[in-house]
């Protein structure tokens, strides 16, 4: 249970970081900060150490503080925003239909008599 709190925790501070309309006023746009903040693979990584650190003072996440523990959660964190951003958005789950070209569609088609 402890890792299902910790994606979807991770999960849920990286959208209201990256996305938050409550933070617009004070995230940084330019700079290598500003690219931080765009990206919710960049900024799942650094929840992810974070939440490590916050371990100690909540119930529901219990890690060892260790370097190894640092990097793993990271990458998890990191790894589980992105899935879940490409998943789902602000208007529910993503659904992209690819069209095929059509120099493609022409030679694939059927012949007729």
């Amino acid at each position: 249970m402890d890792l299902l709190y910790f994606v979807l925790i991770a999960y849920g501070l990286t959208q209201i970081l990256v996305y938050g309309k409550v933070f617009d006023s004070i995230r940084p746009s330019t700079g290598r900060v500003g690219e931080l903040f765009r990206c919710s693979m960049c900024m799942g990584f650094h929840v992810g150490w974070f939440l490590m650190l916050l371990s100690p003072f909540t119930e529901l996440l219990n890690f060892d503080i260790t370097v190894a523990n640092f990097f793993l959660l990271g990458w998890l964190s990191s790894g589980t925003s992105y899935v879940f951003n490409s998943i789902f958005g602000d208007e529910g789950i993503k659904y992209e239909h690819k069209h095929l070209d059509s120099k493609m569609d022409a030679a694939a088609g059927e012949t007729l008599l």
